[in-house]
């Protein structure tokens, strides 16, 4: 397969959320009862702007907001498709006030960046969210259609490229892996070029240095709005709300359904305490109005989880992602 890698690699640069909430919330610090959580850190192991940035910050302030948590601290840890902020997560065994924003890509990422660190060896907190794939072109593209794209992908597999803003084995790389197999393409000679994240995809799309780009569609909503960026075909079983004149694959004649998921896990090594204290906030967070607010403006479908059941499905999407890889051969 052909792959092109641009990832930058930076220190943790750490950033306030929104200003702290008043008092008389969900927790105690000690788990309680009697007043906001504080102290929460939230690590987002990729750069500003992408989904796992905007989740992550969207969740804190309706925390704040809500009263569940004040001064909740959100800070980026980029590098190699999520594992650097994977492998810090594992590191810190033990600390019941970090939580890692992860989903599908950091899945993938372990297998593709040969990480000592896997996801197995966090603790579970919470599936939030999933949300549809889009695949995406500026304004100027000739292609006006998924049809267009398909018809010009097929003939010209080197300069026809795809950007996605994760690794190799995140929904980013496995969305256009999917399609080209679906449309009679082999997924081994498709162009893939990986970015660290929608911040960075971003202006490589609307810069035209990829013919397309492969996302959620939450990702690229004010670019979209904004009449930069034209969807062409989404990924899910039924069309997006925010973008309800793109059809979906099915519509358009394609046999492919995929769908991203975010979620939260902690290190290792935490106290039943910990557990509960992120579970009920997660889980006040999730049944706010805010929240089913947040969740219509972003495009995203309702997928919240907890405790073994997201164990087991981490379990379940860890030993899947790992056999389509190796399919791949990049696993």
């Amino acid at each position: 397969m052909k792959i092109h890698r641009r990832s930058l690699l930076s220190a943790a640069a750490a950033v306030p959320a929104l200003a702290a909430a008043s008092a008389c919330g969900l927790t105690a610090e000690d788990g309680s009862g009697g007043g906001p959580l504080t102290g929460l850190r939230i690590m987002v192991p990729n750069s500003p702007g992408g989904g796992y940035d905007t989740t992550a910050r969207s969740i804190a302030r309706i925390m704040e907001d809500e009263e569940i948590a004040r001064a909740v601290e959100v800070f980026n840890l980029e590098g190699a498709g999520g594992t650097v902020g994977l492998q810090r997560t594992v590191s810190e065994e033990g600390n019941g006030d970090l939580a890692m924003q992860m989903g599908l890509g950091v899945v993938g990422a372990s297998y593709t960046q040969n990480s000592e660190a896997k996801l197995t060896g966090t603790t579970p907190l919470a599936k939030l969210v999933e949300e549809s794939g889009a695949i995406v072109v500026p304004t100027a593209s000739p292609y006006q259609t998924i049809d267009d794209l398909v018809a010009a992908w097929a003939g010209d597999l080197d300069g026809v490229t795809v950007g996605g803003g994760s690794s190799p084995g995140g929904p980013d790389h496995l969305l256009p892996m999917r399609l080209a197999n679906a449309v009679g393409i082999d997924p081994t000679q498709v162009n893939y070029v990986s970015y660290d994240g929608g911040g960075e995809l971003l202006p490589a799309l609307l810069g035209e240095k990829v013919a397309f780009g492969a996302s959620g569609v939450g990702e690229f909503i004010d670019q979209i709005e904004a009449g930069q960026l034209r969807v062409l075909a989404t990924s899910g079983e039924a069309r997006v709300d925010v973008v309800p004149d793109a059809p979906t694959f099915t519509e358009s004649g394609i046999d492919l359904v995929f769908t991203n998921w975010r979620g939260w896990v902690a290190p290792p090594g935490i106290g039943d305490a910990d557990v509960r204290k992120w579970t009920d906030a997660l889980t006040a967070m999730h049944d706010s109005g805010a929240w089913q607010d947040e969740l219509e403006k972003q495009g995203w479908t309702d997928a919240f989880m907890t405790g073994s059941d997201f164990g087991d499905f981490l379990a379940d999407q860890d030993a899947t992602v790992a056999a389509t890889l190796q399919e791949l051969g990049l696993a």
